[in-house]
C-alpha cells in the first residue's frame, strides 16, 4: 500500500459513492485501476467496508415504536415512584421516632416514680367513693396520680398514631 494518494482518486471515490461501481465505470478509469496500485488498494478497502456496513445494518432490528414508549413511561413512572418514596422514608423515620421517645419517657417516667403505674387504679376506687373539695385542687391531684391518668392515654395515643402512620405508609408501598 502506498502513501501518496493517486490524482484519480476522488473519481474513484465519487463513482463507489454513487453506487456506480462496477457497471456504469468509464473504460478508462478501469484501465487506470489495473495500473495503478493505491486506486486498487483504496477501491479493495471501501467495498469490504460498504459491504460491512450494509450487513451490520441489516442485523439491526429495532424494537417496535410502541414497546419503546412503553419503557419510557415505565422509566418515567417508577421515577415518579421514586421520588414520592422519600418522603415516605421520612415518615417512617418520624413514627419510629416518636414511638421510641414515647416508650423511653414512659420508662424513665416509672423508673423515677417507681413501679407502681398500677396503683392510681385503687386509689380511683377509693377517692370515687369519697369526693372531698379538697381532693379536686391540683396539688392533691398531682399528688394522687392524676396526672399518670393523664399522661398514660397521651403517650398510648401518640405511640397508636405512630403505629398507624407507619402501618399506612407500609401499605401504600
Amino acid at each position: 500500500m502506498t502513501f501518496s494518494p493517486c490524482s484519480r482518486q476522488p473519481e474513484v471515490q465519487q463513482l463507489l459513492a454513487d453506487g456506480h461501481w462496477p457497471h456504469a465505470c468509464p473504460p478508462d478509469l478501469r484501465a487506470h485501476l489495473a495500473d495503478c496500485r493505491s486506486c486498487r488498494e483504496f477501491l479493495l478497502v471501501t467495498q469490504a467496508f460498504q459491504q460491512s456496513r450494509t450487513t451490520a445494518a441489516a442485523q439491526v432490528k429495532l424494537p417496535p415504536a410502541g414497546a419503546i414508549w412503553w419503557r419510557a413511561q415505565l422509566r418515567r413512572r417508577s421515577a415518579a415512584v421514586e421520588r414520592v418514596g422519600k418522603p415516605i422514608l421520612g415518615a417512617y423515620i418520624f413514627a419510629l421516632v416518636l414511638t421510641v421517645l414515647v416508650a423511653m419517657v414512659f420508662v424513665i417516667s416509672q423508673a423515677r416514680h417507681g413501679l407502681h403505674w398500677l396503683d392510681w387504679l385503687g386509689s380511683l376506687g377509693q377517692s370515687n367513693a369519697a369526693v372531698h373539695v379538697d381532693s379536686l385542687s391540683p396539688s392533691a391531684w398531682f399528688s394522687s396520680g392524676g396526672t399518670l391518668m393523664v399522661l398514660i392515654p397521651i403517650f398510648a395515643t401518640i405511640a397508636l398514631l405512630g403505629a398507624v402512620a407507619v402501618y399506612f405508609a407500609a401499605e401504600k408501598q
